[in-house]
């Protein structure tokens, strides 16, 4: 089973993120649940949310506390949650920043996770091509270049059924500059 843990604050669509993602799996025939959790039920206020994938059916139900992967949506949490508590050793870290990791304070976790840890400035691709500062369908594009647990053919067809017309075009075009810019930067640290 893969385990997906999602960071963001409310408005950011980390909620949606995990459902898209579910979806995505979903329609390459694997199994697959999303749930979130958060406090006060607001705009800016911090949510998780979750997302397993597995190629058999999925029976637990608990909130996920050693993910296979993090998503932050918000770079402005990395030092006021312990967002990294229980991420798997061989585990992927994507970032929503157009800052290096190292200039986040993050040079430990970088150095540990070799080669698995990326940031991408998922909200200026999503200004870029959707108009509007929400980073989770360009974050799906990263994650599915980054881990290969699902295809960016997936993701993009799960955000088309999720939204319609120009608002999943745009929304598209997101996760698929994600998913280039993200390959792009692992051919670097490979090459480096």
């Amino acid at each position: 089973m893969f385990s997906v843990r999602i960071h963001g604050r409310g408005g950011q669509g980390a909620v949606t993120a995990a459902e898209i993602l579910s979806v995505a799996a979903f329609n390459e025939g694997r199994h697959a649940q999303a749930f979130p959790t958060f406090g006060s039920e607001r705009t800016g206020a911090p949510v998780v949310s979750f997302c397993r994938i597995d190629d058999k059916p999925i029976r637990l139900r608990e909130p996920i506390t050693e993910p296979d992967a993090l998503i932050v949506q918000d770079p402005t949490l990395l030092h006021q949650v312990n967002l990294f508590e229980g991420l798997n050793p061989e585990g992927y870290l994507l970032v929503n920043t157009s800052h290096r990791l190292t200039e986040l304070g993050l040079e430990d976790l970088v150095g540990t996770l070799d080669g698995r840890a990326v940031a991408v400035p998922a909200t200026e691709l999503a200004r870029e091509h959707l108009g509007r500062p929400l980073p989770n369908a360009a974050l799906l594009g990263g994650f599915a270049a980054l881990t290969g647990q699902v295809s960016l053919k997936a993701v993009t067809g799960a955000i088309r059924e999720r939204f319609a017309g120009a608002v999943g075009e745009g929304n598209v075009r997101a996760a698929e500059a994600a998913y280039d810019y993200v390959h792009k930067v692992m051919k670097e640290l490979a090459d480096a």
